[in-house]
């Protein structure tokens, strides 16, 4: 039987690379999707392969739909057509008011993080749906609970985009049921990654933390172990299903 195929992207970092040593010790092959750390992506790949794993890893810009197709593509060469879909990548700008936020900054914003993960459900669907003669599969998506609490006074537009990640996870799974494709989101929160240095705080978990019922920050480990369920046979009857991951909050 063939071994399951995993594309992550935004994988260099985080949750992507958790996700990545948590798929690969269950028996995943890998794409590893990186857009500015090719070191970094270079040593997973020899981690994951020291795993039993195989892997490839393959530079794109997901905002570029020829990166996307061309992301698709190089995977289905190397490995084989992708099963398993984690749409990780995502940006962020520095804290900031809403009155303060410029058009060219919402364009990239949005361009990586709502039209990215669009175009990399396009070619899932186009890969997977037993409609177009797939196989079946399953996407995770990964929000924000910033998408519920809108994040004021320094991230709305990035929440603004969780948001809109949100109810493609939901229409999505509608629109793919009855053609093999399972489609699930995952809600994190003040995880200790370092992404918020891109936002200018590095040390926002602990400044916050105090606003979380579990009074701590979370593990990219600890969403990567959801996000591990929801690709997984344990989850197969849940579609259309959005889980936080939170610590209560």
């Amino acid at each position: 039987m063939p071994k399951p195929i995993a594309l992550i992207t935004g994988a260099s970092r985080g949750i992507g690379v958790a996700s990545e040593r948590l798929l690969a010790r269950q028996g995943y092959d890998v794409c590893i999707n990186y857009r500015r750390d090719a070191d970094s992506a270079e040593q997973i790949k020899q981690q994951l392969e020291q795993q039993g794993a195989r892997t490839c890893v393959v530079h794109a810009d997901i905002s570029s739909e020829q990166d996307v197709i061309r992301l698709f593509d190089e995977v289905n060469n190397k490995l084989g057509p992708v099963s398993h879909l984690v749409n990780n990548a995502g940006i962020l700008f520095p804290q900031s008011r809403l009155e303060d936020v410029s058009v060219e900054r919402l364009q990239k914003l949005f361009a990586t993080n709502i039209i990215g993960t669009v175009l990399c459900c396009q070619q899932a669907v186009k890969t997977m749906s037993t409609k177009n003669d797939g196989t079946g599969g399953v996407i995770v998506n990964v929000s924000s609970v910033a998408a519920k609490l809108g994040s004021p006074h320094e991230y709305i537009d990035y929440a603004a985009s969780k948001g809109a990640i949100d109810s493609l996870t939901i229409g999505l799974a509608a629109e793919v049921a009855e053609e093999g494709i399972r489609v699930n989101g995952v809600r994190p929160c003040i995880i200790q990654t370092t992404m918020h240095a891109d936002g200018g705080e590095p040390g926002r978990v602990e400044r916050v933390k105090q606003f979380v019922p579990l009074k701590r920050g979370g593990t990219p480990e600890e969403v990567a172990s959801v996000i591990g369920f929801l690709l997984s046979e344990d989850s197969s009857y849940c579609t259309g299903s959005i889980i936080d991951v939170s610590g209560g909050r």
